[in-house]
């Protein structure tokens, strides 16, 4: 599936670092050190981004992070608060699984799945993190199972339903359940 090409420009995004390593090289002379960063950006209003910077000193890296985030940019569909259904994803040794939850929930999330959910502006929301809780891994899963989520108005469509039904049915098994 091809990717929509979001312009950073139009949008107030606020930068937020998720982590911040720093990583030696072993050279003739001893050791060289340089920082690696991962930087998330969002609106809060359901565009997100993630990008990995590097450099010899920590705000360089901060700010290629941030750059290579804008580039990175996804929509992200939003139904209130939540997201519109449960997935799963992997991503390398790491699994994330993203299920929405009712209003006044919060966002319960770990380290590295917290900064792109509300930078991407999602205010209630369950998630689980299986296998490696490797931070980069993490925050490279959850923007992976972002991506692949599909809006309600597409699910109705490919369902031959109307929205409204969706969200009735929806509610009914939410109900049901209680």
């Amino acid at each position: 599936m091809k990717r929509e090409r979001i312009n950073p420009d139009t949008l107030e995004l606020e930068e937020r670092v998720v982590q911040i390593n720093r990583v030696s090289k072993v050279v003739k002379g001893g050791r060289r050190f340089s920082f690696s960063t991962v930087v998330v950006v969002g609106d809060g209003k359901g565009h997100v981004g993630i990008g990995m910077g590097k450099a010899a000193e920590v705000p360089d890296a901060i700010r290629k992070g941030a750059e290579a985030a804008k580039r990175n940019l996804i929509r992200v569909p939003l139904v209130h608060s939540t997201v519109p259904h449960e997935v799963v994803t992997k991503y390398a040794a790491t699994k994330v699984m993203l299920r929405p939850a009712a209003p006044g929930t919060g966002v319960i999330a770990g380290r590295g799945v917290r900064p792109v959910v509300e930078a991407a502006g999602i205010k209630d929301l369950l998630s689980k993190v299986y296998g490696s809780n490797n931070p980069v891994n993490v925050v490279k899963a959850t923007f992976k199972a972002l991506s692949e989520m599909t809006s309600l108005q597409e699910m109705a469509r490919r369902r031959d339903m109307t929205t409204q039904e969706l969200m009735e049915r929806r509610t009914r098994r939410e109900t049901e359940a209680a």
